[in-house]
């Protein structure tokens, strides 16, 4: 019989399994409370009930399929060696032998669909398959095909769905319940009462640094551009309104393919794709500051795209360069503030762990930088090279979180990365450099503080900028996210109600 070792669960995260046992659950649990281990739980129950059967579960990332591996071989009393990793970077020939060898296995999303196309993996004796970062399980993500197979192939099948945070809509949850055909929802927050004793305090701190009016000066001409645009697509009934997000642009740019009459399609598409842009020039301003903004209006510059150079044709581009130039040296008033302030914080504690959010790896560079010439020990955290750009390996990226927590140094700065799954220490502060509009981004950077002690969030936040917008959209998706997981939940309980009911008479 397997069993769990070395772990005692705690109290909702057996309530939350026994529901996994027998149904197809969406487990939706804060980053830091344990999914992992109700995986674990189910796991062994469903391998003990089908002694024949073996258990898959994936994640997106293979860090995070080796961190899964040595979790179940740490907690569970499962030979090591029947406790199978499963990538791409592993031949064809051998991924079918560890298959037939493993009793779990741990595996990439894109490898195992692969492996299903290729009738190099069959799935008719596995008893359960867990999806990690099951938020991801929309459109054409192999998630979605690796379900569809499972549920036709398998004589037992049990699907564990777990992630920090769905999505902020009906639409999107609904979407992902539908795929990975889910029959019950699990749903925690810090406010449930058998999560509460687990769950340790929190500060709050929001640092608002006011818009340079130099920079003032660059924002208000993109806003004279980007108004003219939408106003040019309002009276030729492209949209129907006078303000648009970026998000609502790209929709559209979307659409307008193989739906306006080629006459047309030109210009609507290139204010479109200009307007998108302006938008990223403002947001790059705002938030990160003049160097990010100007080197991008410099490769729109260098571009032999006809939108970029017809939009050049318009002087007012050219003074939005020239300003831009004559503020490059000038640091955004954030970058100031967030130095003062992990100075001090270094200063009382010398052991103290910090945690960065940045959401550009030049963004990331620089803080990493400044923080540095300023005597404090900070490294960077970000993803495999991009198209010949700077990146780190896997091996470097776990061996800084490594280094991160065992103390050898204080500031972890880091892009999305830093945001899912990999297993990053409890850290004591985490410092968002800028606000972001995903209720997903939002909760899994904030359950990086606050798993073993007391922990702070700050937020950095740009007066009058997009900052301000982007922290309140995702406060209300969040909020909003939370009732429609806490409606489902209920409506599935009072079905199961009715059917014992129907069963009854």
């Amino acid at each position: 019989m397997y069993s769990i070792i070395n772990i005692q669960p705690r109290k909702y995260q057996e309530n939350i399994a026994r529901t996994a046992y027998h149904k197809n659950t969406l487990v939706v649990l804060p980053t830091g409370l344990g999914k992992t281990l109700i995986a674990l739980m189910v796991a062994v129950y469903r391998l003990n009930r089908y002694p024949n059967s073996k258990a898959l579960m994936m994640a997106p990332t293979r860090p995070l399929c080796a961190q899964h591996q040595r979790t179940f071989q740490t907690f569970t009393n499962i030979e090591n060696e029947k406790i199978v990793l499963v990538t791409g970077k592993i031949r064809k020939e051998k991924r079918k032998e560890l298959y037939e060898k493993g009793k779990v296995i741990l595996a990439t999303p894109q490898c195992v669909k692969n492996d299903l196309e290729n009738n190099n993996l069959n799935l008719r004796n596995f008893s359960l398959v867990v999806f990690d970062e099951a938020h991801r399980a929309v459109k054409d993500y192999p998630y979605t095909y690796i379900a569809k197979v499972y549920v036709t192939q398998s004589l037992m099948p049990r699907i564990l769905a777990l992630t920090a945070s769905p999505g902020g809509t009906y639409e999107k949850i609904s979407e992902i319940k539908r795929n990975l055909f889910i029959e019950a929802v699990e749903v925690r927050t810090e406010f449930d009462k058998d999560v509460k004793p687990y769950i340790k305090e929190i500060k709050k701190k929001w640092i608002y640094v006011p818009m340079p009016e130099k920079m003032k000066e660059v924002i208000e001409i993109l806003n004279e551009i980007i108004k003219e645009n939408i106003s040019w697509l309002k009276d030729h009934k492209f949209v129907n309104k006078s303000k648009l997000s970026k998000k609502e642009l790209i929709e559209l740019q979307s659409q307008i393919i193989g739906s306006v009459e080629s006459g047309v399609k030109f210009t609507v598409a290139r204010i479109v794709a200009s307007t998108i842009k302006l938008m990223h020039i403002k947001e790059l301003l705002e938030t990160q500051g003049v160097e990010p903004a100007l080197d991008f209006l410099v490769k729109m510059m260098k571009s032999k795209k006809m939108s970029d150079r017809l939009l050049f044709r318009d002087p007012r581009m050219i003074r939005i360069w020239k300003k831009l130039e004559e503020l490059k040296n000038e640091e955004h008033p954030k970058l100031k503030k967030l130095v003062f302030m992990v100075k001090e914080l270094v200063t009382r504690n010398p052991k103290i762990k910090i945690i960065v959010f940045a959401n550009y790896r030049n963004t990331v560079e620089k803080i990493v930088e400044t923080l540095r010439q300023n005597g404090i020990s900070a490294q960077m955290l970000i993803g495999q090279a991009k198209r010949g750009g700077r990146g780190l390996s896997q091996k470097e990226q776990i061996k800084i979180i490594k280094d991160f927590a065992n103390s050898k140094f204080n500031v972890l700065v880091t892009t999305s990365i830093g945001e899912e799954g990999l297993d990053i220490v409890d850290t004591n502060v985490a410092i968002f450099y800028e606000p972001v509009p995903s209720e997903i981004r939002m909760i899994q950077r904030r359950g990086r503080v606050g798993r073993q002690s007391k922990g702070y969030i700050i937020f950095l936040i740009t007066k009058g900028s997009l900052d301000e917008a982007f922290y309140w959209a995702a406060y209300h998706k969040i909020k909003k996210m939370r009732n429609i997981l806490y409606r489902m939940k209920e409506e599935n309980v009072k079905k199961e109600k009715k059917s014992i009911l129907d069963w009854l008479k």
